[in-house]
C-alpha cells in the first residue's frame, strides 16, 4: 500500500531548501529527497560539512548557503539524501531508489527543484582525457578541496569561468589562461538591458571584481576566441584557437570548459509538461505561473529547473512555491500567503531583472550550437555533427528520429548532454525553428534502476521516518 505524503520536494539546492523551509515553517509535513550525499545542490555543494577556511576560500556567495540549513538541522524537514528519483507520474507518485531498494510515495503536492546542468560545448577534441567541465572541477574543489594541478586553461563564456579561475588562484593553483569565447559585439547587444542589471548592482560588482582579480594575477585573457580545437593523442596537450586575428596553441594539462547552464528538464519532460523555447538564452523551460505551478495539478517547479535565474532568485522561487504548497494544503490562508510572499517577490524581481543582460551578453557562440562535421555531439554513441546532418539529408526531421538513424540520444545520459546540440544542428540543417524541430522524448526510468532494487521494493515500508498518515495528505 503506497503511503501518502503532504509535500515532497525534489532537490536540496537553493530552491529546494527554500521551498522546504517555508512549507515546514507553515506547519506542512515535508519530505525532501535529493540524490546527493549532502544538501546544497551545486552552488552550495558540501556546505553542511565545510569549515570556515573552505567557506572563506569559496567566497560569501557560497557561505550564504549555510543560512538554509536550520530547517534540516532542527528536524523540521524530513531530509533524505542519496535518493535517486527515477519516475514521477502526473498523479504525483514519486518512485526512487535509496539504500539499495526502490520505493514509491504518493504526494499531495510536489515541488521540483532539479536545478541546472552545464550546456554542452562541443568542438573538435572536447572528449579527450584531461578535458572536463568547469562545473565538475568546482564540484571537486567544494566537496574534496581538490585543486587543479599543472597548466590549467579555462575556455568558454559565462560568470562561472571567472569565479572558478579566481577560486583556483586563491586555493594555490595556477591558471595558465582564460580563453573567452563570448562573441565580439555581445556587450553592445546587451547594453539595452543594462538598466535591469543595475537593479542587482551586487551581481555587476562581483563580475568586475573577479575580472580585476584575474588581471592582478597576470592571467592572460584572450577575448573573442573562436575555432577551438583540443590537441592531443592519449590526453589533452594543448588548446588551439584564434583570437584577434591570430592563431594560438596553448599547452595545457587540464582544459576546463563552460558555456553557461540550462534547465535540467528530465523530469518535467517525462511528465509531458508544456515547455517553451526561450531564444535569448537558447534553451527550453517549462511553462509556469507566478507561483511555479505547472499544468499538472499539485506539481510545481522552482529555481533553475524552470528557467535560469541564479542561486538567490532560485531560493526566492523555492520559498514562493513552499508558501503556495502550504496554502493549497490548508496551512496558510491566501491573505497570509500573499503577505509573506510580498517581500520575497520584490527581492526576486530585482534578481530577475539582471537576467536579460547576462543572457544576451553570454549567449553561446554559433560555432558551439552548430559545430563542425568532425565534432562528436552524442558522446555516448559517438555520433558526430556531420552524421546528424547526413540524417537530415536522408529525411530526419527531429531529434527523436536520430535514434533510428544512428542511436543519437540512446546512451546512458538519455540525451541529457547532447539533446540541445542535436536539435540545434537539425534546425540549421533543415532551415527550421527549434519549436518545429522539438526535443527528445523522455521516458522512465529517468535514472538507472536495477532489478535487485526493484525486487527489494516493499510498498508497506516506503513512508518517511515517523510515518505520514493518508489523512495528512488529503
Amino acid at each position: 500500500m503506497t503511503k501518502n505524503v503532504p509535500l515532497i520536494v525534489i532537490g536540496a539546492g537553493p530552491a529546494g531548501l527554500g521551498a522546504a523551509a517555508e512549507a515546514a515553517g507553515a506547519g506542512v509535513e515535508t519530505l525532501l529527497l535529493d540524490e546527493q550525499p549532502g544538501p546544497g545542490g551545486q552552488i552550495y555543494r558540501a556546505i553542511a560539512r565545510s569549515d570556515a577556511a573552505r567557506r572563506a576560500l569559496l567566497g560569501p556567495d557560497y557561505a550564504r548557503g549555510a543560512a538554509l540549513l536550520p530547517a534540516l538541522e532542527s528536524g523540521a524537514v524530513d531530509y533524505r539524501p542519496g535518493a535517486n528519483i527515477w519516475q514521477i507520474t502526473p498523479e504525483r507518485e514519486v518512485y526512487f531508489t535509496r539504500d539499495g531498494k526502490a520505493q514509491v510515495l504518493q504526494a499531495a503536492r510536489i515541488v521540483l527543484a532539479t536545478g541546472a546542468m552545464e550546456r554542452p560545448m562541443p568542438f573538435p577534441g572536447w572528449t579527450l582525457p584531461g578535458v572536463m567541465t568547469a562545473g565538475a572541477a568546482q564540484i571537486m574543489l567544494k566537496s574534496a578541496g581538490t585543486v587543479p594541478q599543472g597548466e590549467v586553461v579555462l575556455a568558454g563564456s559565462g560568470p562561472l569561468l571567472l569565479l572558478l579561475a579566481s577560486q583556483v588562484l586563491d586555493a594555490g593553483g595556477r591558471v595558465a589562461a582564460l580563453v573567452d569565447t563570448t562573441p565580439r559585439g555581445s556587450l553592445m547587444a546587451a547594453l539595452p538591458h543594462l538598466p535591469g542589471m543595475l537593479r542587482a548592482p551586487s551581481t555587476l560588482k562581483k563580475g568586475l571584481a573577479l575580472l580585476a582579480r584575474l588581471r592582478r594575477a597576470g592571467v592572460p585573457h584572450y577575448k573573442g576566441a573562436g575555432d577551438l580545437r583540443a590537441r592531443g593523442t592519449e590526453k589533452i596537450e594543448a588548446l588551439r584557437f584564434t583570437a584577434g586575428g591570430r592563431e594560438y596553441d596553448l599547452p595545457c594539462a587540464l582544459l576546463l570548459l563552460h558555456l553557461g547552464v540550462v534547465p535540467n528538464l528530465q523530469i518535467t519532460r517525462a511528465l509531458g509538461l508544456a515547455h517553451d523555447w526561450d531564444p535569448l538564452p537558447r534553451c527550453w523551460r517549462p511553462r509556469l505561473d507566478s507561483w511555479g505551478n505547472t499544468e499538472h495539478e499539485g506539481i510545481a517547479v522552482a529555481g533553475d529547473g524552470g528557467g535560469i535565474v541564479g542561486a538567490e532568485a532560485s531560493e526566492h522561487q523555492g520559498r514562493l512555491a513552499g508558501l503556495q504548497a502550504a496554502c493549497q494544503l490548508g496551512k496558510l490562508n491566501p491573505a497570509d500567503r500573499d503577505a509573506k510572499a510580498a517581500g520575497i517577490r520584490r527581492a526576486l524581481a530585482a534578481q530577475r531583472a539582471a537576467r536579460p543582460f547576462l543572457d544576451r551578453l553570454y549567449r553561446p557562440a554559433e560555432a558551439f550550437l552548430d559545430p563542425p562535421d568532425n565534432t562528436l555531439v552524442c558522446r555516448c554513441e559517438e555520433v558526430t555533427a556531420g552524421q546528424i546532418r547526413d540524417f537530415v539529408r536522408l529525411g530526419c526531421l527531429g531529434p527523436n528520429q536520430t535514434k533510428a538513424f544512428g542511436r543519437a540520444g540512446m546512451g546512458p545520459c538519455q540525451g541529457r548532454f547532447c539533446g540541445l546540440t542535436v536539435s540545434e544542428v537539425i534546425a540549421r540543417a533543415r532551415g527550421a525553428g527549434m519549436e518545429e524541430v522539438g526535443h527528445y522524448r523522455i521516458r522512465p526510468p529517468i535514472k538507472p534502476v536495477t532489478l535487485a532494487e526493484l525486487a527489494a521494493m516493499d510498498p508497506d515500508d516506503t513512508g518517511p521516518e515517523g510515518g505520514f498518515d493518508r489523512d495528512d495528505a488529503a
